[in-house]
């Protein structure tokens, strides 16, 4: 007992020494310009209105880190709800559209019954109908319609989801809208496809994606050509009463169609033309 007692009288010294130095060295890390908090004791309003100003003027990082300081701090008060949307806001602002949906996601998980749950809805729709092409894209002036699709259909899902459960929201005419161009784009996704099979004498798959987009996407502009190839193909593929088939409701559903009318040889069936 007194050999362990003796121990400890020779190590208090080392252990005050220690704890000194570590007490000294944490008041020294909390001095260091880029680790205070300018925001410690703010209120929520303050927080709030601090974010907004910073939102405001273009300072979407600044907004971030104060929206998520307020929902952190007062995760029960009347701003923090407002704060996880603002968020989503400020992430979409900065082109950082996984970030932005993911904030909408989370919001619409805990909030399903919020009076501003349209607008996450709406706000996931607009990412993903805005989502940048990059430089690629820019350079190239690539169409939506060579694109991968993903985000065209995650924003028709969300537009949907909006326009069916919330009719009399503020953004559900301008959700409708972009709904009717995303069914026509994604029809002309399965229509360039087609196109490029056809190009490649890939005439069964050109019919297979010339069909989706005709089931799929009824009543869209793009069908025309859809229907076309489909005819086109059932030709070349030697399957006639199924050609026939595809005419019959090309010319009810296009009666005027340009195809009909193409070329000068009317010797040749319509679809023989080119």
């Amino acid at each position: 007992m007194r050999s362990v007692a003796a121990f400890l009288r020779a190590i208090a010294p080392i252990v005050v020494i220690g704890a000194s130095l570590g007490t000294t060295l944490l008041g020294g890390c909390s001095l260091l310009p880029g680790e205070i908090d300018e925001t410690a004791g703010w209120t929520p309003n303050k927080l709030y209105t601090e974010a907004k100003d910073a939102m405001n003027e273009g300072a979407y990082d600044k907004a971030i880190k104060y929206f998520e300081k307020l929902e952190a701090r007062f995760p029960y008060g009347r701003f923090a709800q407002q704060a996880q949307l603002e968020v989503a806001y400020a992430y979409y602002r900065q082109t950082e559209a996984a970030s932005a949906i993911a904030a909408c996601d989370r919001f619409i998980r805990l909030h399903p019954n919020h009076p501003n749950v349209d607008y996450a809805y709406y706000l996931k729709g607009l990412t993903n109908f805005n989502e940048d092409l990059g430089l690629l894209g820019y350079v190239s002036l690539q169409d939506l319609t060579e694109r991968d699709p993903k985000a065209a259909r995650e924003s028709f899902d969300a537009f949907k989801v909006l326009v069916n459960k919330y009719p009399e929201s503020r953004y559900t005419p301008d959700a409708t809208a972009r709904m009717k161009y995303l069914v026509n784009a994604l029809a002309s996704h399965e229509v360039h496809v087609a196109r490029y099979y056809m190009k490649r004498e890939a005439y069964v798959a050109a019919v297979n994606r010339a069909q989706t987009a005709v089931k799929t996407y009824p009543g869209a502009p793009a069908n025309e050509e859809a229907l076309f190839i489909m005819v086109k193909a059932y030709d070349l593929l030697g399957m006639n009463d199924l050609r026939d088939d595809a005419e019959r409701v090309m010319r009810k559903n296009f009666p005027k169609s340009e195809y009909y009318t193409r070329g000068l040889d009317k010797t040749l069936p319509w679809w023989r033309l080119w």
